[in-house]
């Protein structure tokens, strides 16, 4: 995929989630800059960034968290328009993962004077996730953490939610479907990441570095809390290059896995969002989906 230069870029077109923490600073950040700045309402950003596309808008820059980038990701997807990122959001993983600041002024930097470089994106049917999707326990832990979380901020929302997650732990049964074989399992967690993964602090959800471009699968077995329990706090604790040497751990690195629950439907959660679907659900990967904009490397002495 070619790169865009200082000197080659096309016109930026610049969009800010109006409902982002920080859109004010954003907005700030992207004037001193000498852009101009359309704020969108949530419920119609999807809308706008799509006509956007349709117009052959050379170069997207989007400001908000990973659901705000996950909507012009899905836009961006397959076309020749180049999407860049202004980090908004509680822990912006996918910027992290690319190598973008969070700080305003050297994302905007990187969004008018960055390189181009394909991006994979996850897919469930035809839902797109930027970093991870989940069935089972984390859908608990993203319905509690969203109750407590205006009360108490996302730190101590997140804490009071996996202790309701692991108190509350139950299982349920699912087929797996791994390059052609199938796999049955009695579980409370199907997780599954774009790209090689860390469960591991202070990594914790981030992806290995240099690690595999794939899907990656993990899944608990079991039937007992108490020791599904343990599993988890080994995984936490120790990270998955332990955890799955344990028997109840499985980890897969595929392109495409199928999910059947081996019941009509369920909730479950894509990059913290959650969402009814009807199962089987089928994941895929698709490499270099996107032409994300990312720092440019550095210069050698």
């Amino acid at each position: 995929m070619p790169d865009a230069t200082a000197s080659n870029q096309p016109r930026v077109k610049a969009f800010l989630n109006k409902a982002g923490g920080s859109a004010d600073d954003a907005k700030k950040a992207l004037e001193k800059a000498g852009l101009e700045v359309e704020e969108v309402p949530p419920e119609q950003l999807q809308s706008r960034l799509k006509r956007a596309v349709a117009e052959g808008s050379g170069r997207l820059l989007v400001g908000g968290g990973d659901g705000t980038i996950g909507t012009a990701a899905a836009l961006v997807a397959g076309t020749q328009t180049e999407l860049a990122i202004l980090p908004g959001g509680t822990l912006n993983h996918f910027a992290k993962d690319h190598g973008i600041p969070d700080d305003l002024a050297e994302a905007t930097a990187v969004a008018l004077g960055g390189r181009v470089e394909g991006a994979d994106l996850g897919y469930m049917a035809e839902s797109v996730f930027l970093n991870t999707s989940s069935i089972g326990a984390y859908v608990t832990f993203v319905r509690v953490r969203e109750r407590f979380e205006k009360i108490f901020g996302y730190r101590i929302a997140s804490f009071i939610a996996l202790l309701r997650m692991f108190s509350a732990l139950r299982t349920f049964s699912v087929e797996l479907e791994v390059d052609g074989q199938k796999k049955s399992y009695r579980t409370p967690l199907v997780f599954i990441g774009v790209g090689e993964r860390e469960i591991q602090p202070p990594h914790l959800g981030s992806r290995v570095p240099d690690g595999k471009r794939a899907l990656h699968v993990m899944i608990i077995r079991g039937r007992k809390p108490a020791r599904l329990f343990a599993v988890a706090l080994a995984g936490i604790a120790r990270g998955v290059a332990h955890a799955k040497q344990l028997p109840e751990f499985d980890s897969f690195l595929v392109d495409r896995v199928t999910v059947d629950l081996m019941r009509p439907s369920t909730t479950i959660a894509l990059d913290g969002e959650l969402k009814a679907h009807q199962s089987p659900f089928e994941y895929r990967i698709q490499r270099d989906a996107i032409r994300l904009v990312v720092p440019a490397p550095k210069r050698s002495e």
